[in-house]
């Protein structure tokens, strides 16, 4: 098996890819410690045969949460054998946070109910979780059909995939993919607030924010059957996407988040003084309320960037706190 592996919380990699363990130690995940998540919603075309390719690879421990289902989804899920949940809310966040109240198993291989995700890349999923690491990502431009993802949705992953590089800190590679596995601790260690489809955003940031030793494997990703209809909307849902991004950086990377606030109040401080200079300069002509506008931008400016800094180094302390806690706790002799 290769693995393409991303520690949390770095931005490198390996050249060439290959065999790369977090741990000499390992040990093997028997089917029945994994819970087969599967969020749903109208996935009729799909659900049956999503389920049925998890047993033919030895995983019978099924859950499906179904956020109300308009069309036969429940009734087939429950007729291939699977455990079915009707979640409280709404959004497949929700689903996900939902769900994790009921499974009792240590590790958790979640996905879309939708066909496009292979249950044969099950073992290559939990494979890491037995070298040590906690939470793994598949990466669905490692092997992906050609019509599986339209031009749109591909530049707009593409684009939400370099700024959370840059906003966050690491390269998860895709961080929107929904084929996810993780240990039940790890995720219980994440605080965890979306409601939609930026459940997974918001993972791949709380993974880096929390120190979750995270890693990014190869899978392969199909087109969705013509008779399943997607409940994604890419314009809208990329922007909501990419706001979540950049609001998430509060307290992941508050140097990015108030600092990009600050030089913006600084810039536009600048360039209204600019133009009252000019406009005196030329015309003799002063605009006293529109100077203090332009002061009071570049006051608060350079306050945003100074508590910026300041909320960084806190962020940095603490972290350096509890990654120094959670040492301690592992090295204590069990009694």
């Amino acid at each position: 098996m290769e693995d393409d592996v991303v520690r949390s919380g770095s931005a490198l990699q390996p050249d060439g890819g290959g065999i790369v363990a977090m741990t000499d130690d390992s040990r093997e995940i028997a089917p029945d410690e994994v819970c087969i998540l599967i969020p749903t919603l109208n996935e009729a075309a799909t659900i049956g045969d999503v389920i049925e390719g998890f047993y033919d690879e030895g995983y019978t421990n099924v859950v499906v949460i179904d956020g109300d289902s308009s069309d036969e989804t429940r009734e087939i899920a429950r007729d291939h054998g699977a455990e079915v949940i009707v979640q409280s809310g709404s959004g497949k966040g929700q689903a996900v946070r939902e769900a994790l109240e009921y499974i009792t198993v240590p590790y958790v291989l979640m996905l879309d109910g939708d066909g496009t995700y292979d249950p044969a890349d099950a073992d290559r999923m939990i494979g890491p979780l037995s070298r040590g690491y906690e939470h793994v990502i598949g990466n669905r431009f490692a092997d992906m059909d050609d019509d599986a993802m339209r031009a749109l949705n591909g530049f707009g992953n593409r684009v939400i995939n370099r700024a959370f590089g840059f906003v966050h800190g690491a390269n998860y590679e895709d961080i929107l993919s929904g084929y996810r596995a993780f240990t039940v601790d790890s995720f219980e260690r994440l605080s965890l607030d979306s409601d939609g489809f930026t459940i997974e955003t918001e993972l791949a940031v709380e993974c880096v924010k929390h120190g979750i030793e995270t890693t990014v494997v190869p899978i392969s990703y199909s087109a969705r059957p013509e008779e399943s209809e997607t409940n994604l909307h890419p314009v809208k849902d990329g922007g909501t996407i990419l706001l979540a991004l950049y609001s998430l950086a509060k307290t992941n990377n508050p140097l990015f988040y108030f600092g990009s606030l600050g030089v913006t109040g600084i810039v536009s401080g600048g360039l209204i003084a600019m133009y009252v200079l000019w406009e005196w300069i030329q015309y003799q002509q002063s605009h006293e309320v529109i100077a203090l506008v332009s002061a009071a931008a570049i006051i608060l400016g350079v306050q945003l960037l100074m508590f910026g800094v300041l909320s960084d180094m806190l962020v940095t302390l603490h972290r350096e706190q509890r990654r120094r806690l959670e040492r301690i706790a592992r090295d204590e002799p069990e009694e």
